[in-house]
C-alpha cells in the first residue's frame, strides 16, 4: 500500500466497518467474483443476464460498485486506467 496506508491484522479485527470502509479511499479498490443471478442487487440498470455465469466486479474501497466485467483482468485492467491499486477479495 501506498502513502502510507498500512493496517496491522489486529488492527483491522478491532476496526470499526467505517473506518475499514474509508482505508485507501481514492485509492484501493476491490475484485470480487460473483454470479451473474447477484448483479440487479448491485447494478440495478443493467440488462438481464442468463443465470450462472460467473463475473467479476470492481468496487471502490467503500464497497460501491464501479464496473461488472466478465473477467478479473478486465477489472484489474480499470482499476490501473483510473490510477487505483486493486486488490481481490474472496
Amino acid at each position: 500500500m501506498s502513502e502510507g496506508h498500512v493496517v496491522f491484522e489486529h488492527e483491522a479485527r478491532n476496526a470499526s466497518p467505517e473506518t475499514l470502509a474509508n482505508l485507501g479511499e481514492g485509492h484501493i479498490a476491490y475484485v470480487k467474483q460473483i454470479r451473474s443471478e447477484d448483479v440487479p442487487g448491485l447494478f440495478p440498470e443493467a440488462p438481464k443476464i442468463a443465470p450462472g455465469l460467473k463475473l467479476f466486479v470492481l468496487h471502490a474501497a467503500d464497497g460501491t460498485p464501479i464496473m461488472l466485467t466478465d473477467s478479473r483482468e478486465a477489472a484489474v485492467a480499470n482499476a490501473w486506467s483510473n490510477e487505483l491499486q486493486a486488490v481481490s477479495v474472496h
